[in-house]
């Protein structure tokens, strides 16, 4: 009960926050309201507890929020994997029960050493795993990131998605118009298509690595590499042998 009439009064003294700060707008508008400035300023004085635990509150609801799109993600992951996998480049044994989903940046420097482990891995355990790529450009610190995506979702569209994956690695400090064309020309690709696949108005490459970008944030992923293998994470540049220890755990 007692926690009934909390929560009662948090929500009574928002809500008249709000009311004021809605009156407050048009007001501010026209010209400053000091009075009702000092009102809002005495309301929070006499009651600075309910900030906090009206924070608090919000923040333990996106915890609670975050855990069940996870958990969700991971049910998903072992009981239908293909749900997780949709439409995206996989690589290794089809049909394996084992799959390792990963969330990468093609400017990010760490996806690039984590791309090295990868190979390693694939090489030795190419029919025991099955490798899904999840674009999850960085926009906001690399600048390439996003074009670069769009061209390798391109590629994809022609059947090339892992020879062009390699190559943006492999030339990852050149990225830029001019490399996305000319590994498209050294994979044969049809240019006219993946112009306008890549970079046409129709903004579907965009369109489709949004999606990621949407399931990485419902995930709570802040950076590059993130990897899911069954039930267990990482993130960073990691090492094959922690890599095969996932492994050999998950079968």
């Amino acid at each position: 009960m007692r926690q009934f009439f909390q929560y009662m009064r948090i929500w009574v003294c928002i809500s008249l926050l709000c009311y004021l700060l809605a009156w407050a707008v048009p007001a501010q508008a026209a010209s400053s309201n000091p009075k009702l400035e000092q009102q809002v300023l005495q309301i929070l004085r006499e009651h600075p507890e309910v900030i906090i635990e009206s924070v608090q509150t919000y923040q333990q609801q996106q915890q609670q929020q975050l855990q069940q799109a996870r958990q969700a993600f991971l049910q998903d992951l072992k009981t239908n994997p293909q749900l997780v996998i949709s439409e995206s480049p996989t690589t290794g044994l089809a049909t394996s029960k084992i799959v390792l989903v990963e969330f990468s940046d093609f400017q990010c420097p760490y996806c690039a050493e984590a791309h090295k482990t990868l190979k390693q891995l694939l090489a030795k355990h190419q029919n025991e795993v099955k490798l899904v790529y999840k674009y999850f450009p960085l926009t906001a610190i690399h600048a390439e990131a996003l074009s670069a995506a769009k061209a390798a979702w391109a590629a994809n569209q022609q059947g090339k998605f892992w020879e062009y994956h390699d190559a943006l690695f492999a030339n990852q400090k050149q990225l830029g118009q001019a490399l996305y064309l000319d590994t498209a020309k050294s994979l044969n690709l049809d240019l006219e298509k993946f112009k306008i696949d890549a970079f046409g108005v129709n903004n579907l490459a965009e369109k489709s690595i949004g999606k990621d970008v949407r399931l990485a944030e419902k995930l709570g992923i802040a950076g590059t590499p993130f990897f899911v293998m069954n039930s267990k994470n990482f993130s960073g540049v990691v090492q094959l042998s922690n890599i095969e220890s996932i492994l050999a755990d998950a079968k």
